[in-house]
């Protein structure tokens, strides 16, 4: 799983995710893209999750990248604990996600392939995204 090596603060607050993506909405690297449609947090899991069924439907064929990192963590109580003592420790890490951002690349494989590994990696994901060429930007 994903995570940062350090950070300058342990916990960060919510914030708020509007508009659309500014930077990393361009396929820059591969031929296919995955691309997000709408907002939202995409974990460490999910991200980990997502990439091993693209490599599994590619049988690990073609060049993958990886465009989100998360670095923000998310604090969750426990369960059964009562109101107030503070914010609670890091429970895992997420990615901030707007629409347009591309979140996985891929190119030395066909369409075809790329299409089907797009939508597993789509099914494990929380978002609803959407299968992008380089060609179709241009």
């Amino acid at each position: 799983m994903l995570l940062p090596k350090r950070s300058k603060f342990r916990t960060q607050q919510r914030g708020v995710n509007k508009g659309l993506a500014t930077r990393g909405f361009k396929v820059d690297f591969g031929d296919y893209a995955l691309k997000a449609e709408s907002r939202g947090h995409v974990t460490s899991r999910q991200i980990e999750s997502a990439r091993k069924a693209i490599a599994h439907s590619t049988k690990r064929g073609g060049k993958l990248w990886i465009r989100i990192f998360p670095h923000k963590p998310v604090s969750k109580k426990p369960i059964e604990t009562r109101m107030g003592s503070g914010k609670s420790p890091v429970d895992h890490y997420s990615a901030v996600v707007r629409p347009g951002k591309i979140i996985f690349e891929m190119s030395g494989v066909s369409e075809e392939t790329a299409r089907t590994a797009f939508r597993r990696a789509a099914d494990k994901l929380s978002l609803k995204t959407r299968f992008v060429s380089a060609e179709d930007q241009l």
